[in-house]
């Protein structure tokens, strides 16, 4: 049959969302990196490995039923269809009508968004807590939590109705996780030695700077395919412009985040630039669709000095969150998902298609109060919701290693090896014969 205009514009959407289903998938490389690189080195093949676990759960957990929850028809609070995806019924997803990518892409993209907002969650549980919190908690986030948010913003659920505009979730996938890994934080307590009896703050510096640099890469680069490939497709050329307001947001959060770590402490500081690049890319999130180009950079250079500043005061309020993931993801997600309420444009907003303009667009306070209201409703669900199962699982086979395996570290108590084995284990005694003297490596 001969290829029609609409069946190679169909051809090139759908390829342009696989290929951005592949780089949000492999923005779990980015999360490796950066969490191992930021936590102490004898726990660092945990943090990496466990980053592959969490995304197999989360795999089968989502296609059994959490995007049928998410995006599956049923009511304005969740969906009620389209349970244990067999790759064609696009029937049951009346919210992918207008889309013209076969269902199974739109899955596999829509997967590694769910998986995205788990990794973030695990920040919070960072360096302390058990192995089997990540087998049970990866599948009641992705059937009970992740899915109910989703669908009231983007399945046409109420908030949808209302038009809160969120287009690749700053709301949805930053500020879910983060506010789990604020809720894991409180109910594991502190590390070890992160705060003296006066109430006096630790640094425990992550082992590897160069990995959270990489990794911070990686998902720079992921992003593209986060942000730009939610037009899903490519013929109207509209995801380049994304592409640019991601771009130049990002851009934007690295330099303010460095520029102010070294006017107030004196040094440049490599992680606080990190966390500003991080915060800037999730405040864009909402808003890359909706924004001109000189309001994204406005949006990233707030979310640099915003990192920057509640990093500090979570830290001196007692709250040892190992990768900032709070601040990064949760204070930059409701900046983000507040800016579209300032910034949106009238002709992006139609262009869109969801909501209107904001404040300084002529636009009043109507977008802006829709969009505070989306981040109260779901914030509260989310932090209610999690607490219940994080505290019942407290309560009953506990969240937390013991003392000893936390200082021994979880690479040799959850999987009996270390992660660095030539530079943590102790070092063979060698023969009497020998001339040099046998050397033993401390813990990190």
């Amino acid at each position: 049959m001969e290829p029609t205009v609409a069946s190679l514009s169909s051809a090139i959407d759908a390829t342009w969302v696989m290929v951005s289903a592949i780089l949000v998938i492999l923005m779990q490389v980015g999360f490796a990196l950066l969490e191992a690189g930021s936590t102490r080195m004898k726990n660092a093949g945990h943090v990496a490995g466990k980053t592959v676990l969490t995304f197999g759960i989360c795999s089968i957990a989502f296609w059994a039923f959490g995007f049928g929850l998410t995006f599956g028809d049923g009511n304005s609070f969740i969906g009620l269809s389209g349970f244990f995806f067999d790759g064609m019924q696009k029937d049951a997803f009346s919210a992918f009508s207008a889309a013209t990518v076969p269902i199974s892409i739109l899955f596999l993209f829509q997967l590694a968004f769910a998986a995205v907002s788990l990794a973030i969650a695990w920040g919070g549980f960072a360096e302390r807590a058990k192995l089997s919190i990540y087998f049970i908690f990866s599948v009641l986030f992705t059937v009970l939590i992740y899915p109910v948010v989703g669908h009231w913003v983007w399945g046409g659920g109420w908030l949808a109705q209302l038009g809160m505009q969120d287009f690749a979730g700053s709301t949805v996938v930053h500020l879910q996780g983060a506010i789990v890994a604020l809720v894991a934080t409180i109910l594991l307590k502190p590390r070890i030695g992160k705060y003296n009896r006066d109430g006096s703050s630790n640094l425990i510096p992550g082992h590897n700077q160069v990995y959270s640099v990489l990794g911070v890469l990686f998902l720079w680069i992921g992003w593209f395919g986060f942000n730009a490939g939610s037009t899903l497709g490519s013929t109207s050329g509209f995801f380049g412009y994304i592409a640019v307001t991601t771009n130049l947001a990002t851009a934007a959060g690295a330099v303010a985040a460095l520029a102010i770590s070294w006017i107030v402490t004196g040094k440049a500081d490599i992680p606080s630039m990190l966390n500003g690049v991080l915060a800037a890319l999730v405040a864009i999130t909402a808003a890359c669709a909706f924004v001109d180009p000189w309001a994204a950079v406005v949006i990233g250079v707030v979310s640099g000095i915003l990192t920057f500043y509640t990093s500090i005061w979570f830290d001196r309020m007692g709250i040892d969150d190992p990768v900032f993931a709070f601040s990064v993801h949760g204070v930059a997600g409701i900046w983000g998902t507040l800016s579209t309420g300032l910034f949106a444009t009238p002709e992006l907003a139609e262009k869109v298609g969801v909501g209107g303009p904001g404040l300084f667009y002529g636009g009043g306070l109507h977008q802006l109060g829709v969009q505070a209201l989306g981040l109260a409703g779901s914030a509260l669900y989310v932090f209610v919701v999690a607490f219940i199962i994080l505290y019942v699982l407290k309560v009953s086979i506990g969240l937390r290693v013991t003392e000893e395996e936390e200082v021994v570290g979880l690479d040799l108590s959850e999987h009996g090896g270390y992660g660095y084995p030539e530079l943590l284990q102790p070092e063979r005694v060698r023969p009497a014969a020998s001339t040099q003297s046998s050397t033993s490596h401390s813990l990190t």
